[in-house]
């Protein structure tokens, strides 16, 4: 049975997508963490423990075979060992200390010839050893040769004349360590049988702990599932750590925003569904006014047909508005950025709202501090002075006022736009940049509004990277205070 190369590919994807999914879960790291944060010490004592031991052991095994050679030496010496080399006593001693530490003896005069060795194989020959000649400057020298296993320990046979101590010859002593390094490795086998155990101790430990503490990230997971399966009134309270607090309070906001915006979503259709209803339920009114009589009059058709033009005005502005709102939610990348001349642009847009002012006997009044050029979309930022404006001037008082100044700093320009009219009540100030919301329901359709202007205004500003806020007292008057960048930020 052949597996065709695309099955080979899928299979390789879903062994790759397994192995991502184990080393990505959190679960596994944290075991990973632990194991090695056990392990490492653990290994670390038992490398330390087992050189201590083996160093422990030569240091006595050295100082033993030093005071060895030390009493074999001054033997040699008040004997006159090197002018009369036998001596069935020493030789006798020599070879019981071989035998007893499993090793060699050499006997070295100062011509570097061996006057005796234990194994009777380099009796006569020279040795140029770094370790004999370094005795033979009055220093005793000892060398572990552990791959050898093997230790050599040289001391100096000293003589005194005339008060001056003469080096007459060297011991050499070579002994084995089988002994010792076979300890060591006993040790290091029983430490590696406990070091086993303790991982597999370990490994279960970690694994019952990393469970325990990945819970509380699952349980936050299986929230996020439901909220993202429509239940919006999900809330999450997981404090079994600060992160996962911290991360729950996080995700409650973002639930309490998630039902906020369907509500506002649903509130939102059925504004609109309502706004773009009355007019059209005016104008089958009036319609079905002029059908059911006959002989109409020209002054009344007049005036009904007057009625429905007006309708449809209002029907046009809302649509007109919602397409403004709906441009207001794309992307930065529609905006046509250039810089402009801001003292010139709101000159013109009080020129244009001027006499709409003139009607209402309102002034409009434009005050600038400096010049200021800045990088704006013309018709949006256009947009967002001319519906705080207009809205100043909607709802003022008869003869009021609208004072717009301008002005800027090193990052920022201001414009404000203050008006003496009837304020806004403390507990609408929040809601007045909501689509389709009026503080005044009743004055808003007298005066043709659609409850968008101030949504609009702001989408226009937040677009610019800008931010607007309103302060307020009922009866004195509201002012709008716009900041945006000199310099757009992309």
């Amino acid at each position: 049975m052949f597996i065709q190369s695309g099955e080979w590919v899928i299979i390789l994807k879903a062994k790759l997508q397994v192995k991502d999914k184990i080393f990505k879960s959190l679960r596994f790291q944290i075991i990973v963490l632990l194991i090695l944060v056990s392990s490492i010490p653990c290994l670390m004592v038992k490398a330390t423990v087992l050189k201590r031991y083996e160093d422990k052991a030569i240091a006595w095994r050295t100082a033993e075979i030093q005071n060895q050679c030390t009493i074999l030496a001054n033997q040699l010496a008040n004997s006159n060992y090197f002018n009369e080399p036998v001596s069935d006593v020493l030789d006798a001693e020599m070879t019981q200390l071989s035998n007893i530490y499993d090793g060699r003896v050499l006997i070295i005069d100062e011509d570097y010839r061996v006057v005796k060795d234990t194994f009777g194989i380099e009796d006569g020959k020279t040795i140029l050893s770094p370790y004999v000649i370094t005795c033979f400057a009055g220093k005793s020298t000892s060398n572990y040769n552990r791959d050898g296993r093997c230790l050599d320990i040289t001391s100096p046979i000293t003589v005194t004349s005339k008060d001056e101590v003469q080096v007459k010859g060297v011991i050499l002593v070579s002994i084995s360590t089988d002994v010792i390094a076979e300890t060591v490795s006993e040790l290091k086998n029983t430490a590696d049988a406990i070091f086993g155990v303790m991982m597999l101790v370990i490994i279960v430990i970690t694994s019952f702990i990393a469970t325990q503490m990945v819970k509380p990230f699952g349980r936050l997971a299986r929230k996020i599932e439901d909220a993202t399966e429509g239940y919006t009134g999900t809330t999450v309270f997981e404090n079994t750590y600060n992160e996962t607090k911290n991360i729950s309070e996080a995700l409650n906001k973002m639930f309490s925003r998630m039902k906020t915006l369907d509500e506002s979503r649903n509130e939102f259709v059925s504004n609109v569904s309502h706004e773009l209803k009355t007019p059209l339920t005016s104008m089958k009114v009036l319609a079905d006014s002029l059908l059911a009589q006959e002989n109409v009059p020209v002054e009344l058709y007049q005036e009904f047909m007057g009625d429905i033009t007006e309708e449809i005005e209002r029907e046009n502005k809302i649509i007109n508005d919602l397409l403004s709102l709906v441009k207001m939610d794309k992307t930065s990348a529609d905006l046509n950025v250039k810089s402009e001349n801001i003292n010139d642009l709101v000159e013109r847009i009080l020129k244009r709202l001027r006499p709409i002012a003139a009607l209402r006997n309102v002034e409009v009044i434009f005050e600038s501090f400096r010049p200021v050029t800045a990088e704006v979309d013309e018709v949006k930022f256009s947009l967002a002075i001319s519906n705080l404006v207009e809205n100043a001037i909607k709802y003022n008082r008869e003869n009021g006022s609208v004072n717009v100044s301008l002005n800027a700093d090193h990052k920022y320009f201001y414009v404000k736009v203050a008006d003496t009219g009837m304020g806004i009540p403390q507990e609408s100030l929040e809601h007045i940049f909501e689509r389709f919301y009026r503080v005044d329901k009743s004055h808003s359709r007298e005066i043709g509004g659609t409850g968008l202007g101030l949504a609009i205004a702001r989408g226009a500003v937040i677009m610019h990277r800008g931010a607007i806020k309103v302060h307020s007292e009922e009866g004195e008057g509201t002012t709008f205070t716009v900041r945006v960048p000199l310099n757009f930020i992309a």
